[in-house]
């Protein structure tokens, strides 16, 4: 029962201890090692546990050696036993992938001998305290020493049954610091049993032996105090993928290549040609501030869980720029820092990173480059500005771009500046301080003078203006649509023949009556402004009185159509049956094409004239 629950634990605590995506024999030893902070606790419970009840079946009865030690000795066995289940778990594990580095004995060593220090200090307090509850006091005490013993930055952390955490793949594992440190585990557990036996037995040869015990320990303590800090053992041979482009990561890591390289390629694109550029990226411990050969930058992966990828490329293009926190520069710099990750424009807490953004925005891929190019030492530096971003704080949106005159493509253009309307923009165009030309045309009819300055109509003043005039050109064609439906209606009526009649073509012009036109030259209304002449119903023009017709006959033809004697168009008679004609007022009111037309100044023949 006890192997099985030492097996779970020490299983469950080492996966928590491996470095994700690793596959290397170091990363396994140093999980195993890393299991101990649960099953050396556990294991020093189970100690005292037994510790008590044999304390209690004993009683004062005196004891041999062997019969002192066999107790602890075979809860030791059943320890390591778990430990070494767990070893072979983990080792499986690592033998079914593409492992690296090599397995330190020293290492699985040392483990053995931190365990055989949990289960002394739980026997030896067990025996002493033999109360129910000291296998609980025992347990927390032993996780409470020694992980305030692996926490701490002074040379006791070298004293406890652990490695350093968290564990760095360039830092590798010695065999003499373990071999060091089994020695001092080792020394102090035989000293503390076999002092314990010295007083359980009162035998001065065990005495002998715990002093010795003792020695060893001090020995081992010497050793580690004095050796330098763990250092890699070898130097790191990486493997590297060539496209699409060069990546170098530790050999325990090679399985994440291909998604770093996926991460990378498109920042290296948009970094080329800037100071920033790189051809080769290498993995490097980041207390490794060695020489990189041209065109490689450093990388840090600390392994390869979910994201790996895209915390390295976040790392490294925050690397790129000094931080600007707390100043204007850094929402410039969050824009740039956005475009080269690949993610959405920040828009920033001032309209002026607003304004930005959207500016940015309008850029194409190869104007953003060019860019980046012209700015790189200003984004670097922290010394972006909105000048930088087409110098447009204050207007945002499509309101801004009609006062602005912003183009589709995200040109701005200003005062002195001139954009060229209607035409794409090439590479490097949308960048501030680049000029293009303002092509715009004239109204229809008019003609641009040498040196006349042409000005582009844009905003709401435009919009209103061409609503007015297609609102004035389709009132004139309903007004013309409706007296040409008036005029061509060929039936006589003796209300018409006695009302207002409209008179077409009088001036050239659809839709215009008898009171738009202008008089005669002889002073009498109706007539033509040309002359005095106007035009048949046919849409001819007529003669004067006295002239030959040009269609054969004089003007005098159109004189039968005459009203009845004695009857003036004023006072004119309805018929039955029939409606009076409008006044004048309500003519003007109601829009009709009513006129008071007389084609000779007043009656032809005492008759009223119309002329259909």
């Amino acid at each position: 029962m006890a192997v099985a629950v030492l097996l779970v634990l020490g299983v469950v605590a080492a996966w928590s201890v491996l470095i994700p995506g690793v596959s290397a024999w170091e990363n396994t030893v140093v999980a195993v090692i890393g299991s101990l902070r649960l099953t050396g606790p556990v294991a020093a419970a189970f100690a005292a546990w037994v510790a008590v009840r044999r304390r209690r079946g004993t009683g004062r009865r005196s004891l041999t050696t062997w019969q002192a030690v066999r107790a602890p000795l075979a809860i030791l066995t059943v320890v390591v036993g778990s430990f070494t289940a767990t070893v072979l778990v983990l080792a499986v594990r690592t033998v079914l992938t593409e492992q690296a580095g090599r397995l330190l004995p020293s290492g699985l060593v040392m483990g053995v001998a931190g365990l055989t220090l949990y289960v002394t200090i739980g026997w030896v307090t067990g025996w002493l305290l033999p109360w129910t509850i000291t296998p609980v006091f025992a347990g927390l005490g032993c996780y409470g020493l020694f992980t305030w013993l692996t926490r701490g930055e002074t040379w006791a952390d070298r004293l406890a049954p652990a490695t350093r955490e968290p564990y760095d793949v360039f830092q590798g594992l010695s065999a003499t610091a373990f071999t060091d440190q089994t020695l001092w585990l080792l020394g102090v557990s035989a000293a503390l049993l076999l002092g314990w036996a010295a007083l359980v037995t009162r035998q001065a040869l065990v005495l002998a032996g715990a002093l010795l015990a003792v020695l060893a320990a001090g020995t081992g303590m010497a050793r580690l105090l004095s050796d330098p800090p763990t250092l890699s053992a070898q130097r790191v041979v990486y493997s590297c993928q060539e496209w699409p482009i060069t990546v170098c990561v530790h050999p325990g890591m090679r399985t994440g290549l291909p998604e770093l390289g996926s991460a990378f390629v498109k920042i290296a694109s948009r970094l080329a040609g800037t100071p920033g550029e790189f051809s080769r990226l290498e993995q490097r411990p980041r207390s490794d501030d060695g020489s990189l050969p041209p065109g490689a930058v450093p990388i840090h992966v600390d392994d390869l869980s979910t994201g790996f990828a895209d915390e390295a490329a976040d790392e490294f293009v925050e690397g790129l720029a000094q931080d600007c926190d707390g100043t204007p520069a850094g929402g410039y710099r969050d824009i740039v820092i956005a475009w080269l990750r690949g993610k959405p424009l920040p828009s920033g807490p001032l309209p002026e990173h607003q304004y930005a953004a959207a500016w940015f925005s309008g850029l194409t891929e190869t104007q953003r480059r060019e860019w980046l190019r012209l700015y790189y030492a200003d984004f670097v530096g922290c010394r972006l500005q909105n000048g930088h971003f087409g110098g447009q704080a204050e207007q945002t949106g499509q309101t801004g771009q009609a006062e602005t005159g912003q183009t589709e493509t995200g040109q701005v253009w200003q005062p002195g500046q001139s954009v060229q309307t209607g035409q794409g923009s090439q590479p490097g165009q949308g960048i501030p301080g680049q000029e293009t030309q303002l092509r715009q045309e004239t109204q229809p009819g008019q003609e641009t003078q040498p040196g006349q300055e042409t000005r582009e109509v844009r905003g709401p003043q435009a919009g209103q203006a061409d609503r007015a005039a297609r609102s004035g050109r389709e009132r004139r064609a309903e007004r013309g649509a409706g007296i040409g439906r008036e005029v061509r209606s060929g039936r006589e009526d003796p209300a018409w023949r006695d009302g207002p009649v409209h008179r077409e073509g009088l001036s050239g012009q659809a839709g215009q009556t008898d009171a738009d036109v202008a008089h005669r030259p002889d002073g009498r209304p109706g007539g033509s402004a040309q002359g005095g002449r106007g035009r048949s119903p046919d849409g001819s023009a007529l003669a004067a009185p006295g002239e030959p017709d040009r269609r054969g006959g004089r003007a005098d033809r159109h004189a039968d159509r005459r009203a009845p004697a004695g009857r003036d168009v004023g006072d004119a008679q309805v018929p039955p049956g029939r409606q009076a004609p409008p006044s004048h007022g309500a003519r003007e009111s109601l829009g009709a094409p009513w006129v008071t037309g007389r084609s000779d100044g007043g009656q032809e023949n005492g008759r009223p004239s119309r002329r259909s």
